[in-house]
């Protein structure tokens, strides 16, 4: 990454930049003295949810680049480079670019305060509408009615993913709270797709859909996921998503669910086919087949990398280690940041596991300690010792299964996508 980029991130970092001020009307300012991007779009797609929305945003992205369309995508974090965010014709948008954007921008920065988020989106919706495309996929970052993301006010779909407890310092500290926070993304009259969701979440995104006269395309009511097809009436169509674990096949589905309802885009089964087959999202029960770290692995292990953090994402987790446990030992390296429930994302996975090591995320100021985590897992049942790196865990796990007879095994790393962008970015 260049020095202007580094210089100009760091700078947007400085606590004394802008607070977190979940309110539309610092975002409004700023794109308005950048003369109002977000007015000259192409046809937006707007996604919210606690998880899933970065795979259903990439399996979009895929079935529709199968199809021919050119797509805009923005996503966050990013896990090593700053330009994954933002995806300018399907590509990662170039550091001269980059620079570029934010040549531009500072100066409206010095008249108008905004967070890091406030600013990196303002700068992705410049990119956006100075380069044609078919479709902008939009993910939200927090939430969603205060949302940075969300002045697009006529978006051609939303989609809200499953909803869970997670940012509770900034959305509410219940579901019913959460939930009032992302259905902000229903328009008036706009189509929403909406995924599995608990009964309780799915009647306040009802009833906030009929507030805005928003039609509701809903699993389990509109359409399903059964015996791996999506199926909605008459239609039924072969789910075969690329990304690991049984919750991808509601993602793949509702990608699919999502993109029938706009028939400005001619989608055939084979372009679902094509997109949901090559579909990439590191850091998402990702198989880490030729990576440094496996040096450390003895015969027979595997290593997988996974970004959940919160307790919705434990419970896809251990979901999968369910199905992993009966014929492989399970070992976990586990790092996570602070304002997490350790507890809870763990106890799903408490009866799979041989053994756990926890981590401190290096270079992260808002990092759990490793003896906080260890502590927590132990309370649960868990055999758990801190780790001084994720190259010592790696290592103590060799020992244990070398001790153990070397049977067959997996190790995930998990609990954060900072400590998986610490990974990803670890070269030979």
């Amino acid at each position: 990454m260049s020095a202007v980029i580094e210089a100009f991130l760091k700078r947007l970092q400085h606590p004394l930049i802008a607070g977190i001020d979940l309110s539309l009307d610092r975002m409004v300012r700023l794109l308005s003295l950048l003369g109002n991007p977000q007015k000259r779009l192409p046809p937006v797609i707007h996604v919210a949810g606690t998880n899933g929305k970065g795979s259903l945003v990439v399996y979009l992205h895929h079935i529709l680049e199968a199809a021919g369309y050119r797509v805009h995508r923005y996503t966050s974090p990013h896990l090593v480079h700053f330009n994954e965010r933002i995806l300018l014709q399907g590509k990662p948008i170039e550091n001269g670019a980059i620079e570029k954007l934010f040549r531009h921008i500072s100066p409206t920065l010095q008249q108008q305060q905004a967070t890091f988020f406030e600013a990196v989106t303002a700068a992705a919706f410049v990119a956006f509408s100075e380069k044609p495309a078919d479709v902008l996929l939009l993910e939200t970052g927090l939430g969603g009615r205060l949302d940075a993301t969300n002045v697009i006010e006529k978006p051609v779909a939303t989609a809200i993913t499953p909803i869970s407890m997670d940012h509770t310092e900034y959305l509410g500290d219940t579901l019913a709270k959460i939930t009032s926070e992302k259905v902000g993304i229903i328009k008036r009259c706009v189509p929403c797709v909406v995924g599995r969701q608990l009964p309780e979440v799915a009647k306040l995104i009802e009833e906030a859909a009929a507030k805005m006269d928003a039609p509701l395309f809903m699993l389990g009511r509109d359409w399903d996921v059964e015996n791996r097809h999506y199926v909605s009436g008459d239609s039924k169509i072969v789910l075969n998503p690329a990304l690991a674990g049984e919750h991808q096949y509601d993602n793949a589905a509702t990608a699919v669910a999502v993109l029938s309802l706009l028939s400005q885009f001619k989608i055939k089964d084979e372009h679902v086919r094509i997109g949901l087959a090559n579909a990439v999202w590191p850091a998402r029960l990702q198989h880490l087949t030729d990576h440094p770290y496996s040096k450390f692995l003895p015969d027979g292990m595997e290593l997988y990398l996974d970004g959940g953090h919160n307790p919705q994402g434990g419970e896809v987790l251990g979901k999968w280690l369910a199905q992993q446990s009966p014929h492989k030992r399970i070992y976990l390296i586990c790092g996570m940041i602070k304002g997490k429930d350790i507890k809870q994302f763990m106890a799903p996975l408490a009866p799979y596991v041989e053994m756990l090591c926890a981590v401190t995320i290096v270079n992260e100021s808002n990092t759990q300690p490793a003896s906080a985590i260890t502590q927590a897992a132990v309370e649960l049942g868990i055999q758990a010792q801190a780790s001084e790196s994720v190259e010592k865990a790696l290592q103590t796990i060799a020992a244990h299964v070398k001790t153990n007879g070397n049977q067959p095994s997996v190790t995930c790393i998990c609990g954060s996508l900072y400590l998986a962008g610490r990974v990803l970015e670890v070269t030979n």
